[in-house]
Order: structure tokens, then C-alpha cells, then sequence
């Protein structure tokens, strides 16, 4: 057991480098800056993406660690009458594309989480939104995949195995969440 410990926290240290941390600082900001304009946060991902969506989101508009009030934050994996009418009509592939088409506008954020880097509903979504004006952020394992190449900014690290590339991803939209929150809500003293 205490192996597996140190071999999990070695690959966690690892993947922290201080340009990933940089790149979480750079992201944490622009959310900041996109709340403060009144801007909306659109998040997307499938499985376990998914639920980290809809972690983020609640994050945002509940609170992480301050009582304060809410922010707009929507995770796009949520309305199973959308999810479900959409895909049976048309396609999966376009399911975040067509929710990023309807919501989103200039100015917002759309962040899209994928662990393999490759899922075509996010890279569709991506595309649509950088379409639209929206800035993109990519969180990917695999070094960032296909949505390396079309993500305004990066949080992506070079792990392939999902679920350290999972639990990565956790820390990090932790310390954003944190980040976002203490920056917006703490009165300057």
C-alpha cells in the first residue's frame, strides 16, 4: 500500500511542472476577467468528463469555499431532454456543438475536458465555439490530442492513463475554482 502511495504521488508531482501550473494560473484569470464582463462559462466533456463538468459548474454557482453569490457556470451534459431528443434526431457528435451554437456568445468561455484528447463531441464543440467568438479552453491527457490544436488555452499533460489523467484534472479545476473565487470575492485589504 505505501508503494502505491508514493508511485500515485510521484505521477501527480510529475505532472504538476511549473508551466501546467502557469498555464492553470493563466486559465484562472481569464475566467475571472470573463465573470467580471458578465460572461458565461459552458462547460463540456462525456463520462467521467461529464461529471467533472457538472462539478465545475456547481463549484461556480454554489461556492467552493466562500459563501458568496452564485456564477454563471452551465455544464452542458446536464438536460437529458436535450441530450436525448438531439441525439436521436441528428447525431452525438454535435451534441455540445449545437447546446454551444444555442447558448453561447461572443465573449464567453467554453471549456472543453476530454481525457483522451480525441472525443469529436468536445473537438466539434471547440470548433463551433472559437466559430462563434467564444474562447476555448482545452483539458486533455495525451499532451492535449486533436483539441491541442484548437484550444486558445491549454491545460493538457502528457499522462495517457485515464485515471491519473482524471484525478489530474480534479486538482486542477480545484485550484481554479479556488483561484476564481479568492479573486473575485476576497476584499483587498
Amino acid at each position: 500500500m505505501d508503494y502505491w502511495v508514493q508511485d500515485k504521488l510521484k505521477s501527480l508531482e510529475s505532472a504538476f511542472t511549473k508551466e501546467y501550473c502557469q498555464a492553470i494560473d493563466k486559465v484562472a484569470n481569464l475566467i475571472v476577467n470573463s465573470f467580471q464582463q458578465g460572461n458565461t462559462l459552458l462547460i463540456c466533456g462525456n463520462g467521467g468528463s461529464a461529471s467533472d463538468a457538472q462539478h465545475i459548474a456547481a463549484e461556480f454557482i454554489g461556492r467552493f469555499l466562500i459563501n458568496r453569490k452564485g456564477l454563471p457556470a452551465i455544464a452542458l451534459s446536464t438536460n437529458p431532454a436535450t441530450l436525448t431528443a438531439w441525439t436521436n434526431d441528428h447525431e452525438f457528435e454535435t451534441i455540445f456543438s449545437r447546446q454551444v451554437e444555442s447558448l453561447g456568445k461572443p465573449g464567453d468561455i467554453l471549456w472543453g475536458i476530454s481525457t483522451s484528447g480525441k472525443s469529436q463531441n468536445v473537438v466539434k464543440a471547440l470548433k463551433i465555439a472559437k466559430q462563434l467568438g467564444i474562447i476555448t479552453i482545452g483539458m486533455a491527457g495525451n499532451n492535449g490530442g486533436i483539441i491541442k490544436e484548437i484550444s486558445d488555452y491549454s491545460l493538457f499533460v502528457r499522462e495517457h492513463h485515464t485515471p491519473l489523467v482524471q484525478e489530474i484534472h480534479v486538482i486542477t479545476y480545484h485550484r481554479i475554482c479556488e483561484q476564481v473565487e479568492l479573486k473575485l470575492f476576497t476584499p483587498l485589504t
